[in-house]
């Protein structure tokens, strides 16, 4: 019994993830192009007529940009709720609008999706927790700060996409303006590298078997840096760092271990972590 998950791009140049078992998937966002998303889902020999619905966290253009084309392709679905749809002004088919409520579970064929309120500087912004063959796969990114939403969930996780936005000392000694860093660190911004670690450190389950770290900021993160700070913690818990360059293999989760692939072809546990 496993589900199957990889990012197909992490970064505040578009966030899309893909979680599956084995007759179905729902994608987490589209903030890249369908062509894109598309070619990538090729690339590692997934097909977009397993995916049956989006799930979208909020209105900002790195997790909505490919939405419109994708949705009216391949007529699917989209999850989202009525205030992000508003500040969105997007403009999708009426009949493809579909919401959801705070900690209701929204059942897509076997898997079951579980949306969740946080912090961020989003009209109504959620995560989500994607379950199915008795594992649990969550999406937490774009999240401000800690709450007792994102303790909870995170620690029911068997793999996760866990933001961790920025260093605080590139933060603060970088090139962006003194408002912009304000609003990056402020409780409704983003989570840096030692609030995440925190959160890994403290509420991880014993289950939880792979962290893809991810939204990495471009200019005040390095993803060598944050892969050594989190291995050092890590145990027995892969660490993988999210590319905002290109997709990561496709990790197939189960209850006992993961193995992954990339490209059609079974890699040995020296990949890149990149």
């Amino acid at each position: 019994m496993s589900l199957f998950i990889t990012s197909l791009n992490s970064g505040s140049n578009g966030n899309c993830y893909y979680i599956a078992n084995n007759n179905e998937a729902v994608l987490v966002d589209v903030g890249i192009s369908c062509r894109e998303t598309e070619k990538r889902m090729l690339r590692l020999g997934l097909s977009m007529e397993k995916v049956k619905a989006i799930f979208i966290s909020h209105e900002h253009s790195d997790h909505i940009r490919g939405l419109e084309v994708i949705s009216r392709k391949y007529q699917l679905p989209v999850y989202i709720t009525k205030k992000t749809l508003k500040n969105s002004q997007l403009k999708l088919d009426p009949k493809q609008i579909k919401s959801f409520t705070d900690h209701k579970p929204v059942s897509i064929g076997k898997l079951s999706v579980i949306p969740f309120t946080k912090k961020h500087d989003a009209s109504d912004p959620y995560s989500f927790i994607v379950s199915g063959n008795g594992l649990k796969i969550g999406v937490l990114t774009d999240i401000g700060s800690v709450c007792k939403n994102v303790i909870a969930y995170f620690g029911q996780c068997n793999a996760v996409f866990l933001e961790a936005n920025y260093d605080t000392e590139m933060l603060e000694t970088g090139k962006y303006p003194y408002f912009l860093k304000k609003r990056i660190s402020a409780d409704h911004g983003h989570l840096s590298n030692e609030q995440a670690l925190e959160l890994f450190t403290k509420h991880r389950s014993k289950a939880l078997d792979l962290v893809l770290l991810s939204h990495l900021s471009k200019d005040n993160n390095d993803p060598e840096l944050v892969h050594r700070l989190f291995k050092k913690h890590a145990g027995k818990t892969k660490i993988i760092v999210a590319s905002r360059y290109e997709e990561t293999a496709v990790y197939n989760i189960t209850d006992k271990n993961i193995s992954w692939k990339k490209i059609g072809v079974q890699q040995s546990t020296q990949m890149s972590m990149f």
